[in-house]
């Protein structure tokens, strides 16, 4: 690997741009101690950055990218959309077609509404699930990740792991107190908070299969049991499939476990790439938006044209036939590979239809308060010899790594034995 002095140079200017130098905190690489690389140029499976260092990314803008970078048919729907216009301000055909092909696809969903980020689209359906049930508290689960507003920064994942308590300064608390935390894959203690607490709660928001703590399995029945006990109280059981949608299956987690949400919030691979996400479910709900109902949110770009070309482009590509065939069995074989890794080191690794990590502890943690007992302490020393050895993985202990559907063998092959090699470095 070349020395990254360009990138080092970057930094330091960026420090004096923006606080710490990023306009997102995971990419800071605070916890791999040491400096971020700034990326040039993306093309399939590999990054390249501005020392010529390249990389074959497991990141893929965090989950964004299903096609690899750059996929030439997202590039061309993206050049076709921009040669008309950026940004309209008023409809457009994109964006009936962009819905049309969501509803096409999931299950669930009858009504949607396009907006910029999976925060703006969380916040508007927790909005719209208090207006629906006339109720105020949200119960969320330790270690799932909605965002960064204000009402869900208790107990989150993803780059808030680090702060004590995983919730941000500035939140009043009488914000803070409309959210319940529980710990997720704990159907006893569901089951006694909605007891407690059920005619008082508007919605359950779940990462149904969370990717913020690392990757988390569900146990059996644990996402029925969410199902079945909210709608007995009629509260509204949000999925956030930010991260799952289209990627564990067509439909996303609700088509791979057979569970309708009555809210599904969806982004990065909604957008191809661009800002984009959106809200949906049942009419009956959604007509509730404004300007159908009184619920309102707004956005001067959503829905914007060439976002939309971008994920249209991208959704066409998942329906075509053979597609998550061909997909899931690629990461099925690179899951397999994985595995191999708990036979020789005291490590675990959870994967799922092409989003993976590898947890320092022998048996897989099952909710947040055990990944936090593994031994993260390993890991800037274990990613900065995946660096080494030309592999990019999400730059984090608590995030998620992906797998795209242009990884190829030779990209696996290199993978594994990076992998192992980091491993026999640290035990």
């Amino acid at each position: 690997m070349n020395k990254p002095v360009n990138s080092e140079i970057a930094f330091r200017e960026a420090l004096n741009l923006m606080p710490g130098g990023v306009n997102s905190p995971v990419r800071a690489f605070k916890g791999i101690a040491r400096h971020p690389f700034f990326i040039s140029s993306a093309h399939g499976s590999s990054m390249v950055d501005i020392d010529d260092n390249e990389f074959t990314d497991y990141c893929l803008s965090w989950g964004v990218c299903i096609h690899g970078h750059a996929h030439n048919k997202v590039l061309e729907a993206v050049h076709k959309a921009v040669d008309k216009g950026s940004s309209f301000g008023a409809p457009t055909l994109n964006e009936s077609r962009l819905a049309s092909l969501v509803i096409s696809m999931d299950p669930s969903i009858e009504k949607i509404r396009l907006v910029n980020s999976g925060t703006e689209a969380v916040m508007s359906a927790v909005r719209l699930a208090r207006s629906y049930t006339g109720r105020s508290a949200v119960l969320k689960f330790d270690g799932c990740y909605h965002g960064h507003s204000d009402g869900l920064l208790v107990s989150a994942g993803s780059g808030l792991s680090g702060i004590y308590g995983s919730q941000s300064s500035g939140i009043p608390e009488n914000i803070l107190k409309n959210t319940i935390s529980i710990p997720f894959n704990d159907t006893a203690s569901f089951v006694q908070t909605i007891e407690k607490h059920g005619n008082d709660i508007a919605a359950v928001i779940v990462e149904p299969v969370p990717a913020n703590m690392g990757l988390i399995i569900p146990e059996a029945n644990f996402l029925t049991a969410l199902r079945q006990i909210t709608r007995h109280y009629g509260i509204v059981l949000i999925f956030d499939e930010v991260i799952t949608g289209f990627r564990l299956a067509m439909g996303g987690a609700q088509e791979y476990f057979g569970i309708s949400p009555d809210l599904t919030v969806l982004g990065k691979i909604i957008g191809g790439g661009f800002p984009m996400a959106a809200y949906g479910g049942s009419a009956a709900i959604m007509d509730l938006v404004s300007p159908s109902g009184d619920v309102y949110q707004a956005g001067t770009l959503s829905g914007n044209p060439v976002a939309s070309a971008a994920g249209i482009a991208t959704l066409e590509i998942l329906k075509e036939p053979g597609f998550y065939d061909h997909f899931f069995e690629k990461t099925r074989l690179f899951g397999k590979e994985l595995l191999t890794l708990q036979e020789k080191f005291p490590v675990s690794v959870n994967s799922l239809n092409g989003m993976f990590s590898v947890f320092f502890h022998k048996s897989a943690p099952k909710n947040f308060e055990e990944v936090k007992q593994t031994d993260q302490f390993k890991f800037p020393d274990f990613y900065n010899g995946l660096l080494s050895g030309g592999v990019y993985l999400s730059p984090g202990y608590f995030e998620t790594s992906f797998i795209s559907s242009v990884h190829s063998k030779t990209d696996f092959e290199k993978t594994s034995e990076v992998l192992y090699n980091s491993l026999k470095s640290i035990y």
